[in-house]
C-alpha cells in the first residue's frame, strides 16, 4: 500500500514537471496555450504582461485560480482526489517558478505540438494513477456527482473563450496553434488514459459481494450483477456491470485488484447512457 501511494506521488510530481516544461519551454514565449485551467492562466499573464505591463507569472496564477475550486474539491468531490490534484498543482507551480522561461525553437508549429505532446503526456500520467493537474478536472468532477451532463461541453466552453481570445488579442495564427496543440494533447491523453467521460466496467468475479461492498464504499454508482458461468471451468461466477466517470477509473481498478485480483474486467467506452447513473 506504501509502494502504491509513493509511486503515485512520485508520478503526480513529475507530471507536474512535464507540465512545467512544456509551458516553460515552448508554450509560453510562441504565445500558444494549453487547455482548462493552464491556458487561461497563460492568457491572463500575457495579457497583464503585453497590455497592462504588470508581470504576474503563469505559475502563481495557475495556483490562484485553484485554489477556489480545490477547497469546493475538497467538500464536494473527496479528499484524496483534491489532496493529489492540489499536489499537481503545487508541483506546476513550482517548477514553473524554478525552469527558465526560454524558447527552445522559432518555429511555432514546433512548439505547438512538441508542447501538446509534453504537455498530454503530463496530463495523461496524472489522470492514470488517480490525480488530476486539477483546475478543469476537479469542476468536472464535482458536475459528475451532481448531474450526468456531458462534461466535455464545459471543457469545451472555456478552451473556446482561450482560443478565441489568443486570435484576437495577438495573430489569427496563435489561435489555430492553439487549437493544434489542444488536438495533441488530447490524442496523448487518449494513448495513455481514457479521456472518454464515461466507462463500462464489466467484471467477471467470485466475490461479487464483496467487490459490491467495497465499491459502494468508494462512490455512489448502480451495479447491476448477472450470473455467469465460465465456459471450460463450467464454474458458476457473477458478471458485475457498472457505468464510471473516466476520474474514478483508477479507484475501480485498485478497488478490484484488492478485493479480487483474478477478476477478469473488460472496459468499454460509454458514448451515452440514458436513465439512472448515479445509483440503482
Amino acid at each position: 500500500m506504501f509502494m502504491m501511494e509513493a509511486k503515485r506521488v512520485i508520478v503526480v510530481i513529475f507530471g507536474g514537471l512535464l507540465n512545467a516544461i512544456s509551458l516553460n519551454f515552448f508554450l509560453i514565449e510562441a504565445n500558444v496555450y494549453a487547455s482548462g485551467f493552464t491556458g487561461a492562466a497563460q492568457l491572463v499573464s500575457s495579457v497583464f504582461s503585453d497590455f497592462i505591463g504588470f508581470n504576474i507569472s503563469t505559475g502563481i496564477l495557475l495556483l490562484l485560480f485553484n485554489i477556489p475550486v480545490a477547497i469546493l474539491g475538497w467538500f464536494k468531490v473527496g479528499k484524496g482526489f483534491t489532496l493529489y490534484s492540489a499536489l499537481s498543482v503545487g508541483c506546476t507551480t513550482l517548477f514553473l517558478e524554478i525552469l527558465p522561461l526560454i524558447s527552445v525553437s522559432n518555429d511555432i508549429m514546433l512548439n505547438a505540438v512538441i508542447g501538446g505532446v509534453i504537455g498530454g503526456t503530463a496530463v495523461g500520467m496524472t489522470l492514470k494513477f488517480g490525480a488530476s493537474t486539477g483546475g478543469m478536472d476537479i469542476v468536472a468532477m464535482l458536475l459528475s456527482r451532481i448531474n450526468d451532463k456531458p462534461i466535455g461541453t464545459y471543457f469545451l466552453m472555456l478552451n473556446a473563450v482561450i482560443i478565441a481570445m489568443a486570435g484576437i488579442l495577438y495573430e489569427p495564427e496563435n489561435a489555430l496553434y492553439t487549437l493544434l496543440t489542444l488536438y495533441v494533447t488530447t490524442r496523448v491523453i487518449d494513448a495513455l488514459h481514457t479521456r472518454h467521460e464515461k466507462v463500462t466496467a464489466m467484471i467477471i468475479t467470485l466475490k461479487a459481494d464483496e467487490l459490491q461492498t467495497a465499491i459502494h464504499d468508494k462512490m455512489v454508482r448502480g451495479i447491476t450483477i448477472i450470473p455467469a458461468k465460465g465456459a471450460y471451468t463450467k464454474q458458476d461466477k457473477n458478471m458485475m456491470y457498472l457505468v464510471i466517470t473516466r476520474y474514478e477509473l483508477y479507484d475501480l481498478e485498485k478497488i478490484i485488484n484488492e478485493v479480487d485480483p483474478q477478476a477478469f474486467t473488460n472496459l468499454i467506452e460509454t458514448a451515452g447512457i440514458l436513465g439512472s447513473f448515479r445509483k440503482d
